[in-house]
């Protein structure tokens, strides 16, 4: 990134906001509505990028189908937001830990310190984005559109072929054109000038929450609005995977956690042959073979495609 990219007009996130100029002035119950009211406006600002992020959801699930990446590169309150993005898709989601990966500027040390910030470091993001190639996706996270580590990360990332994404909140961005799609998230003025953990990083948690789950949903890993891959790693969860069950099938408690034990506690299969009848195998069989409970489902609903699903079958076929 040249300097001449870096001496543009400043960004509108470092205007000073009209709204809130006298906020100091206020009563406690008027400088939160103020900031509330102020959150809701980045959060329509987010709404509006709706075709964009649309766009980079579909090029991304492209990528991940035939087995890709995504990674996300920021510093500061953006990649923290990212990291926390990241941090949740596992849990949630239950796929591997690599499927998102978040790069910080500085490394995990730079995460909790904000001392040590590393955000001007363009040739730290370049040698973080090295080795993505063209199955995979770089999403770059900066308010203000400029920040040099993202930029070293963007270029490396698409000389490697990768798909490159950047999620900002300037409109006039000045790494804009070092991303394939531009995601833009104008939420003008802070509330305190310049302070973008406010309604930028709003946006852009919003943004990134959508962006991620919108990728789920795409690639089968709920069932209607249900987190059948979520991982019970404790009791809340646990009994929560139990009322999924029961809510998806009408099912009693007792069936629920039965089918639950009997999938070594993986949703999906459950899920499965709770809705079809079938044995654990045929569900197991269904899912590896289509993407999703919905669609091993109604794959199992065909008697020619239960059949091939039916290890017996599956042998006489070889």
């Amino acid at each position: 990134m040249t300097r001449s990219m870096m001496s543009q007009a400043a960004p509108p996130t470092e205007l000073r906001n009209p709204r809130t100029a006298d906020i100091d002035t206020l009563e406690s119950g008027d400088v939160l509505r103020l900031l509330l009211e102020e959150d809701a406006r980045a959060v329509e600002a987010a709404r509006a990028a709706t075709g964009p992020l649309a766009l980079a959801v579909d090029a991304a699930h492209r990528r991940l189908a035939a087995g890709g990446r995504v990674h996300y590169f920021g510093a500061g309150a953006s990649g923290r937001l990212a990291v926390l993005d990241a941090t949740e898709i596992t849990p949630t989601f239950g796929v591997a830990r690599e499927l998102f990966t978040s790069h910080f500027a500085g490394g995990a040390a730079a995460l909790t310190d904000s001392s040590i910030d590393r955000e001007d470091a363009e040739s730290l993001g370049e040698a973080d984005a090295q080795a993505l190639g063209p199955g995979d996706v770089a999403v770059g996270i900066t308010a203000s559109g400029s920040t040099r580590y993202v930029a070293g990360a963007l270029r490396a990332a698409g000389a490697g072929g990768a798909l490159t994404v950047l999620i900002t909140c300037n409109p006039d961005a000045p790494l804009r054109d070092l991303a394939e799609i531009l995601v833009v998230a104008d939420t003008g003025p802070e509330a305190l000038t310049g302070s973008t953990r406010l309604k930028a990083g709003t946006a852009t948690k919003v943004m990134l929450n959508a962006f991620s789950t919108a990728l789920m949903i795409k690639a089968g890993r709920t069932y209607g609005n249900l987190m059948v891959g979520l991982v019970a790693t404790n009791a809340k969860l646990a009994e929560r995977a139990v009322s999924l069950l029961m809510e998806a099938t009408g099912a009693g408690a007792e069936a629920c956690r039965s089918a639950l034990a009997e999938a070594d506690g993986a949703i999906p299969e459950a899920l499965v042959r709770l809705l079809t009848g079938c044995s654990a195998t045929e569900a197991r069989a269904a899912l590896g073979a289509h993407q999703g409970v919905r669609a091993a489902v109604a794959a199992l609903s065909h008697p020619a495609e239960r059949r091939r699903s039916h290890p017996a079958e599956r042998g006489r076929a070889r």
